[in-house]
């Protein structure tokens, strides 16, 4: 049979990095491409201990739940939020979702037609851009540096295109791990509210935080834009964030937090999309959280630590002959580094190379809808062990000293 697909699949971005199926049979694939934590430090033997006491407790966990999920975890929520950002949301206003990329999805499906304009930070996710594409928008980049959105450049942008949505993730956003200072994140905000523009703000890797400053000490000083709109009596922001980076990825429980209208929306369009989110899932994780042998605050500073010491050791592999003249940006946080190849090799040929050796990455242009970022590549550090990250990095080395000759 030849299928005949929507029109709009034309418009989805690529986004697979893996090799061919010859290649995926090797012994040893390393990737560094993916968004992906470190399995080693889940934490199976208290998430195994969560999952029997919900079986034990009957058979209610597996029953149909309230789409907007239950109501305890949003609870538990609501309280982490206020003891480390001083951020007080109704549990009524919080949505679980299958993830943050549904929430994405979800919004967009019920935001922005075909044709709407969207403004998104320049890098942006890949998922994000492939939900956009998929939608139809168009997609405009906004000018970032170090420092966060540059609000000129917004504020131009909003003048030319009176954008429908505009996508940030000022805390340690992918691929580029920056850190907004509170000077931007307060002009951004200010340009939003003044045109009354909706702020979808993804913070899934907001407590990825590496340094001696614990992530309650840093989420005080940079508050979320969620954060700042409230304290001005806006609704001009929806809050999106996910338990993936954090706890583990296949329990699939994300958020979404913001005006009761806008979560009543989204909370009918997920009734279409999957009715809710897994109430077994949901029952396990909040298991996990309210056990006594978990904590959340020592849980996350032990994920820190050790992505802070494979980001590290990732910069100084970054020193060896065949990296050299490759400029990056120091991360503060996050899963990624992003990362200027050397003499503008293209990060698309690179891959290439660096699959037939047996690892993969992410090359930049994937990150913009404008085919930009060529001679860019995403690293990700959280991944893999420290062995796999030594050789991976030796691989693409490799390709790169291949290349140059």
């Amino acid at each position: 049979m030849k299928f005949s697909f929507a029109s709009r699949v034309s418009k989805m971005p690529p986004f697979s990095v893996r090799p061919d199926r010859r290649a995926q049979r090797r012994e040893s694939w390393i990737s560094l491409a993916e968004e992906l934590p470190a399995e080693e430090l889940f934490p199976l033997a208290q998430l195994g201990e969560a999952a029997g006491a919900v079986f034990s407790a009957g058979p209610l966990a597996l029953q149909y739940g309230d789409v907007a999920g239950s109501l305890a975890l949003r609870q538990w929520l609501h309280s982490r939020w206020q003891k480390d950002q001083k951020l007080v949301v109704d549990p009524a206003d919080i949505l679980l979702t299958s993830g943050s990329q549904q929430t994405i999805d979800l919004l967009v499906r019920i935001y922005v037609n075909h044709g709407d304009v969207v403004l998104i930070e320049s890098p942006a996710p890949p998922g994000c851009l492939q939900v956009l594409h998929l939608q139809g928008a168009h997609v405009v980049h906004v000018e970032c540096d170090r420092d966060g959105m540059r609000p000129q450049e917004l504020e131009r942008l909003i003048a030319q295109h009176q954008p429908k949505l505009l996508f940030v993730s000022p805390n340690f956003g992918n691929p580029t791990g920056r850190a907004w200072t509170l000077e931007r994140r307060k002009a951004v905000l200010e340009l939003c509210r003044k045109h009354e523009l909706l702020i979808a703000e993804d913070d899934a890797y907001g407590d990825l935080h590496f340094g001696s400053e614990q992530v309650r000490s840093f989420r005080r000083r940079y508050p979320s834009l969620f954060q700042l709109d409230r304290e001005l009596g806006g609704n001009h922001v929806l809050y999106i964030g996910s338990f993936s980076k954090t706890i583990v990825p296949a329990l699939r429980i994300g958020w979404a937090a913001g005006d009761p209208q806008l979560i009543e929306v989204l909370s009918a369009a997920k009734q279409t999309a999957d009715w809710q989110s897994s109430t077994m899932n949901q029952a396990i994780l909040l298991r996990l959280l309210q056990s006594p042998r978990f904590d959340w605050d020592s849980h996350i500073t032990m994920l820190n630590r050790e992505y802070d010491i494979r980001l590290k050791l990732m910069l100084e592999l970054l020193k060896r002959p065949n990296w050299r003249g490759t400029e990056v940006e120091v991360p503060v946080g996050g899963m990624f580094l992003w990362a200027h190849l050397p003499e503008q090799l293209d990060g698309e040929q690179l891959l290439e190379r660096a699959l037939a050796k047996g690892v993969s990455f992410l090359p930049g242009r994937r990150c913009y809808a404008d085919g930009q970022g060529s001679s860019y590549i995403r690293l990700n550090f959280t991944h893999p062990g420290r062995e796999e990250l030594l050789l991976g990095m030796n691989l693409i080395s490799e390709a790169i000293a291949e290349m140059r000759g």
